[in-house]
């Protein structure tokens, strides 16, 4: 594997768990609130992020590079409303397409098409969570700050086809 290559990939690795953690303290938080509908949206996107990140651990190790793996800053600990936590679960996963972007660029030029073909995987994924966040997001802000509307919001969320896990989640080993 090429030496910039696998830089590039172990910093995604580091971005994929650094998400987990992040959606982790969003679902602690949310649990905390009684919203037991966005912590358990909130939970299986974290489990989602570990995922991607052990996705690419073996992918790397698998190819004769070496996966870093990484320790994580601290997310923090309080949110401002369901709908902040929305607005930057967004922010986030727009920020991880540009990530992934990036890396496919740096395989375009390091012409590491194995691995552009890999990550081909991601850039599809992406498009799926940010439509995601986007449907979720504009569900929240309809909301407001309106408690009826907040329970039941929560409650479909609970309730909803989005919390059914994805057919794509296979054991990173696969």
């Amino acid at each position: 594997m090429k030496e910039h290559v696998e830089k590039a990939l172990n910093e995604q690795i580091q971005k994929e768990g650094q998400s987990s953690h992040f959606y982790l303290a969003m679902a602690s938080w949310a649990e905390t609130q009684g919203l037991g509908g966005t912590s358990g949206f909130m939970y299986k996107q974290s489990e989602e992020e570990r995922f991607h990140m052990l996705k690419l651990v073996k992918f790397v190790n698998e190819r004769g590079g070496k996966a870093i793996i990484p320790s994580f800053t601290k997310p923090q600990e309080e949110f401002k409303s369901v709908l902040n936590v929305f607005e930057m679960l967004l922010e986030h996963e727009i920020e991880v397409t540009e990530s992934i972007n990036d890396l496919v660029e740096v395989c375009l030029i390091e012409k590491d098409y194995t691995t552009h073909n890999f990550i081909q995987w991601y850039l599809a994924e992406q498009l799926e969570e940010e439509a995601q966040a986007r449907t979720i997001l504009d569900k929240a802000r309809l909301v407001g700050e309106d408690k009826a509307g907040l329970y039941l919001f929560d409650r479909d969320l609970e309730n909803s086809a989005i919390l059914i896990q994805p057919a794509n989640t296979v054991s990173p080993g696969v």
